[in-house]
């Protein structure tokens, strides 16, 4: 289950009004879904039960550190499971800091606006055009900044990032490929 960095999708909403951006990043991983099952809601439901428990740390003390000026924190959540089990990848709909913005029938953009700067994460998936079995799942970060202490934070969040979105991105394929397996074996425990 290897993820390799890559670029925007082509059709990716955050493609369509052509905004430039200060910081962009893709990974992306596939999975094989021979029934055809996965949608972008089931991508956005992974990704939010994916989180290991170093990365919730370190969301944590970033919540800790930037309280002080201000910026928007995500308090801990109550009763995840069952929000991330309710969600209906629709806009205006929020988990922690993300707020659903966008959606397709390929793709979910969530994300902040803060004063500092914006943010948004496209979860996108398609089909592999040389194997319909195959779904290639894209996630890109991008990154608006509003004023030079969005520059100054996002400085040592860069590091950290390139290394989260990747196992986030394999935690997520992992889940997903849980989903197709329990699908595949008649279960409905998932």
């Amino acid at each position: 289950m290897d993820t390799v960095k890559s670029q925007l999708p082509k059709e990716s909403l955050l493609n369509v009004n052509k905004q430039s951006y200060h910081y962009i990043d893709s990974f992306q991983g596939s999975i094989i879904d021979k029934e055809d099952i996965i949608l972008p809601i089931d991508v956005l439901k992974a990704f939010f039960n994916t989180s290991p428990k170093w990365i919730e740390t370190l969301f944590t003390f970033r919540n800790k550190l930037v309280r002080v000026f201000g910026l928007k924190i995500t308090n801990k959540i109550q009763n995840k499971k069952e929000i991330v089990a309710n969600l209906k990848g629709e806009p205006d709909e929020q988990i922690g800091i993300f707020k659903i913005f966008e959606t397709s029938n390929q793709e979910i953009v969530l994300g902040e606006n803060d004063k500092h700067l914006n943010f948004r994460v496209s979860l996108f998936i398609e089909k592999n055009k040389a194997n319909i079995t195959q779904k290639q799942i894209t996630i890109t970060t991008t990154v608006v900044f509003n004023n030079w202490f969005g520059k100054l934070y996002f400085f040592p969040v860069k590091p950290f990032h390139k290394i989260i979105v990747p196992v986030m991105l394999k935690e997520t394929i992992k889940n997903l490929n849980q989903k197709i397996e329990a699908n595949y074996n008649g279960s409905t425990k998932y």
